[in-house]
């Protein structure tokens, strides 16, 4: 029994109907931007394994310092505890975060990531004696699958079966030049009732990488800012390089009260999540009232194994060859963009960094259930290619490690499903 046929037994995967879901690919292993199957069949993992590894699977360096810690200290509880590795990643992350950043909390993903958050947002002013329990985000947000990610997120059929369940919150438009002093407006005359407004720079991921421009999203955080509104930059997916920048923030002048951190974080390699805050937020938690204490952890929180991780991780980052290679797919996405714009199936092409997006014309509007979609991914996968369209959106998103050689056969299979599908 191979390891497809065993899988179908026991698991159950995520965002798959497993009724009508082509049956999974066993991988057997990963190296670079490839991965391989039990028949030795190479994949190029052009979606970085949703979104999280930019160095390339099995990267040598990670699993090498991820080894030494095992060896080491495994776990320690985190609540009365520390570790140099908890200390180290903070002080780091800290250094080349925005000024105002001053303290590390710790989770284990994205969307608890994305719950502390919220959390430090609502008690913040209950902590100051000014209750405030509203929301501002974006429409067609995704911030997590957890219950506060989720009611963050835009109303969707991700939500559907647990919209009663969520908390009221106050959905905008994306700013751009028409409507930005009307969203202006409109914070100001929610202020007095704003806990935060929480958003994806720059590009909405899930949303079918709907990008929108840095001027005005600073414009709207300088609002935010004067109105002494709170903000919640959610950097999972867009932190670490996506952008063409270290973070989606160093677009903006505008410094976010709090930032969010998981997917990139570790290099892919394991589950860690992240929520840095400015002083005044934490100062607000001190007291000798124990019940302003911000009551929230993971048994996992500050795992010295994953943060070994997201250290080495780090070191790869910083070097002077990711940048570099971040330009070069940068700019080969840019020239294939030009490729291909008009054709006439390409509805819209966008980029952000080395995020490149191709809305598929369809003759209906952009859906993430469109059948396109499942026609796209298994003709890719036919031919060694991962790449997982929202909808009738293909999206290229790879590890900073690819070659020019693999994005090149990306990019010439692109173009011959354009004229076969």
């Amino acid at each position: 029994m191979n390891l497809t046929e065993r899988d179908l037994r026991v698991i159950w995967h995520p965002y798959t109907q497993m009724k009508t879901a082509a049956p999974p690919i066993g991988i057997v292993r990963g190296e670079g931007a490839g991965l391989f199957d039990e028949e030795g069949k190479k994949y190029i993992d052009a979606v970085s394994s949703w979104w999280v590894n930019i160095h390339g699977h099995a990267h040598p360096y990670i699993a090498k310092k991820v080894s030494e810690q095992l060896f080491k200290l495994e776990h320690v509880i985190f609540a009365g505890f520390t570790h140099e590795g908890a200390v180290e990643l903070a002080e780091r992350l800290l250094a080349i975060l925005p000024n105002n950043q001053q303290k590390v909390f710790y989770s284990d993903n994205g969307s608890t990531a994305i719950e502390v958050a919220i959390k430090m947002c609502l008690q913040y002013w209950l902590n100051k004696g000014d209750q405030r329990t509203k929301i501002v985000a974006f429409k067609n947000a995704y911030h997590g699958d957890t219950f506060g990610a989720m009611a963050v997120s835009g109303r969707s059929a991700f939500t559907k079966a647990f919209d009663s369940l969520l908390f009221e919150v106050e959905f905008i438009d994306l700013p751009n030049e028409q409507n930005i002093e009307s969203l202006k407006s409109h914070i100001s005359h929610l202020k007095s009732q704003l806990a935060c407004f929480i958003f994806e720079p720059l590009v909405q991921g899930s949303a079918g990488m709907i990008m929108y421009e840095a001027e005005y999203l600073n414009q709207l955080m300088a609002h935010c800012r004067q109105e002494n509104v709170l903000m919640i930059d959610d950097e999972v997916f867009t932190g670490f390089g996506r952008t063409g920048k270290r973070f989606a923030c160093d677009h903006v002048q505008v410094q976010p009260d709090i930032l969010c951190f998981s997917k990139g974080l570790t290099g892919g390699t394991m589950a860690l999540g992240l929520t840095t805050c400015t002083q005044q937020i934490y100062d607000a938690f001190l007291s000798e009232d124990k019940l302003k204490t911000l009551f929230h952890g993971h048994s996992f929180t500050a795992n010295p194994v994953a943060i070994a991780a997201a250290l080495a991780s780090l070191d790869l980052f910083l070097e002077p060859a990711t940048a570099a290679n971040m330009q070069r797919i940068e700019a080969s996405h840019r020239q294939f963009a030009a490729k291909i714009e008009h054709h006439p199936k390409i509805k819209t092409i966008r980029q952000t960094g080395t995020i490149l997006a191709m809305e598929w014309e369809t003759g209906d509007n952009t859906s993430y259930f469109s059948s396109l979609r499942d026609k796209l991914y298994h003709y890719f996968l036919a031919e060694g290619i991962i790449l997982r369209p929202l909808g009738n959106v293909i999206y290229i998103l790879p590890p900073y490690c690819i070659t020019d050689a693999e994005l090149g056969y990306v990019y010439s299979k692109i173009e011959q499903a354009l004229e076969e599908i």
